[in-house]
């Protein structure tokens, strides 16, 4: 194809004299390759720097092997050097739940495993200070987000600092960076020390104890039991962890500071989320949406999945106890205007290889589209980490007639025939009685269009467990509504005359879960006549409410005791649960739950009736 290579940051110390530049305000370097689209952070980063009028180069999967020479060539820049790790945790990247190492890497071209490090942040940033010590070195991305404070290392099995003091950089944007990055930006410009921007909200900085800083007078300080006290006392661990959960899902939220050794760890309390007009700005970025000419005819599988897609918002405020995404976006919604949307329907069903399928119209959950609270006096006030949990609340707006109107505007575009719902969708949310007539009865026509019209013909929904116990430690709804919503499925499907499929996605290992919970989950979808297939084994992620009890054996919120299956033997126990159909298996079974006890189990699970 012809493409003028000027329509892509630069990546080269080519690329940059073509561009005529003497000099580089900020220099990234990522851990993906480099793909100008608004799903990969990187591109998004620098297209943002770019808008500010900054000259921007990116480098993409750095050779730390060699003689350094990719850290070198582009030289010094004039503000600072910025570390995007990948879009995509580097060790949930690189290894699997039982820690082995995976072979394939879908951020690299050919999906081809080794292009980055493990733990890029790290390994860039003690390079990027060894060559150019005078230069600040910012970190950012869910790699850095997710270890802003003292985490557990479940591939180390050990405590490990704040990734700030680990690395050595000069500041970590956690989160959705472009309002922080924004500001720092312009105040570098202005002519401001970089040391002295201690006091810009969303950022963390690093600084001796005696030392003197500028701060917001505003901000409420919480100090957090330090990285040596969390090392001897799981407690103070689990309870420190209660504070950041909550600061990090409170829009007047307090400033956090964990001693370490002789210096503070200082994290300055988020932004307010973006607003609609700031979140289209964003996506309204000069965007190719194609990766950089350098990588060919090389198939990026990431790439390929999201190339036709399209995200509405950002944020959840499902607050799963084991998932990282209101801890990097928040719970708060920011979602863009539908004209943003439909201009960027317009520039995918332009693309050259477009066939008329836009494989996904969602955001961390697909339905969370412009919801809000309906008096966000009392969001103010507010420090749930979920909106849904224990029960959905009673200031959400939970209507989901703005998802209806827009998927409506995209079916009517000529050129779309097709368009997916790819993210997960809350089914809690559709089906929550409201009490409001017409609120009720929106939402059950969403999940009857859902059905009806953007369905690939396989229904992906996430119960993620059987057992109330174990879903109320994971903060999801009642198995029973699962139930309630297959009924649903099956009788839209056959109203419609559809052959669709309903897939749900559960999880074993779960902090909370025993043995004869998977039983019982065997039993569940044995009755449901499934045969799962996609299903996962709990990997604990930094800074998630999951992995804080995995580790320190207790809920931080009410400090009660909670087991775990840690060692491979016990989670593989747990895991062939989700395959009792299988013969390879059904031994073992019978042999786990005869130790048990629970004959009763083995007689409904291997019974001749519906097996």
């Amino acid at each position: 194809m012809n493409y003028n290579i000027q329509q892509w940051l630069p990546t080269t110390k080519k690329e940059v004299e073509q561009r005529g530049w003497n000099s580089i305000d900020v220099i990234l370097f990522s851990g993906d390759a480099y793909v100008d689209h608004p799903s990969f952070g990187a591109a998004v980063i620098g297209r943002l720097l770019e808008s500010l009028g900054l000259k921007v180069a990116i480098v993409p999967q750095p050779n730390w092997q060699d003689d350094l020479r990719d850290f070198k060539k582009l030289g010094k820049p004039n503000l600072f050097f910025g570390i995007s790790p990948g879009c995509m945790d580097s060790m949930v990247n690189h290894y699997t739940a039982a820690k082995r190492r995976r072979s394939d890497d879908a951020y690299t071209p050919g999906n081809r495993s080794g292009a980055r490090p493990d733990m890029p942040t790290i390994v860039y940033t003690r390079i990027l200070k060894e060559l150019f010590p005078d230069t600040p070195v910012i970190i950012g991305g869910i790699e850095a987000s997710l270890r802003r404070f003292t985490h557990y290392d479940y591939w180390k099995d050990t405590l490990k600092p704040s990734i700030l003091f680990e690395s050595q950089a000069d500041m970590l944007v956690y989160g959705m960076g472009e309002k922080p990055l924004t500001e720092l930006c312009q105040m570098l410009r202005r002519g401001i020390p970089f040391h002295s921007l201690t006091n810009i909200p969303q950022t963390c900085v690093l600084r001796d104890k005696e030392e003197k800083y500028a701060t917001n007078k505003r901000w409420q300080t919480i100090t957090l039991a330090s990285h040596e006290e969390c090392l001897t006392d799981k407690k103070k661990y689990a309870t420190n962890f209660r504070y950041i959960e909550e600061e990090s899902n409170s829009i007047h939220a307090a400033k956090l500071i964990q001693p370490i050794e002789d210096k503070l760890i200082i994290v300055n309390p988020p932004y307010p989320p973006m607003t609609t007009d700031e979140i289209d700005a964003v996506y309204d970025l000069p965007f190719t949406r194609l990766p950089h000419p350098k990588y060919k005819d090389k198939e990026i599988p990431a790439y390929n999945m999201i190339r036709h897609s399209i995200t509405l918002h950002r944020g959840c405020f499902g607050g799963c106890a084991f998932c990282t995404i209101s801890a990097h976006q928040g719970k708060f919604i920011a979602s863009r205007s539908e004209q943003s949307v439909l201009r960027e329907v317009q520039h995918v069903c332009e693309m050259p290889d477009f066939k008329g399928t836009i494989s996904d119209l969602g955001g961390p959950s697909a339905n969370m589209y412009a919801m809000r609270g309906k008096d966000l006096n009392i969001c103010g006030l507010c420090k749930r980490p979920s909106c849904l949990h224990p029960t959905v609340c009673k200031n959400l707006n939970t209507d989901h007639s703005h998802l209806l109107q827009l998927y409506n505007k995209v079916r009517q575009e000529p050129r779309v025939k097709h368009c997916f719902i790819g993210s997960g969708i809350r089914y809690d949310l559709v089906m929550h009685r409201t009490g409001n007539r017409e609120v009720d009865s929106t939402n059950r026509e969403y999940l009857e269009t859902v059905i009806k019209h953007h369905v690939s013909g396989r229904f992906k929904v996430a119960p993620e467990h059987s057992s109330d116990n174990v879903l109320h430690l994971m903060r999801k709804p009642s198995f029973k509504l699962f139930h309630e919503l297959t009924a649903r499925f099956n009788a839209i499907n056959k109203k419609e005359h559809l052959k669709q499929q309903i897939i749900p996605y559960f999880i074993s290992s779960h902090p909370g879960c025993s043995l004869v919970d998977m039983a019982e989950l065997a039993i569940q979808t044995k009755e449901l006549d499934f045969r799962l297939e996609q299903v996962q084994d709990f990997t604990p992620t930094p800074m998630t409410l999951a992995t804080d009890m995995y580790y320190s054996g207790l809920h931080p919120y009410s400090l009660r005791k909670i087991q775990s299956a840690k060692t491979e033997t016990e989670k593989k126990r747990q895991n062939i649960f989700f395959f009792w159909y299988k013969r390879e298996f059904k031994d073992e079974i019978i042999g786990i739950l005869t130790k048990l006890k629970r004959n009763d189990i083995v007689k409904r699970l291997y019974s001749n009736k519906n097996r």
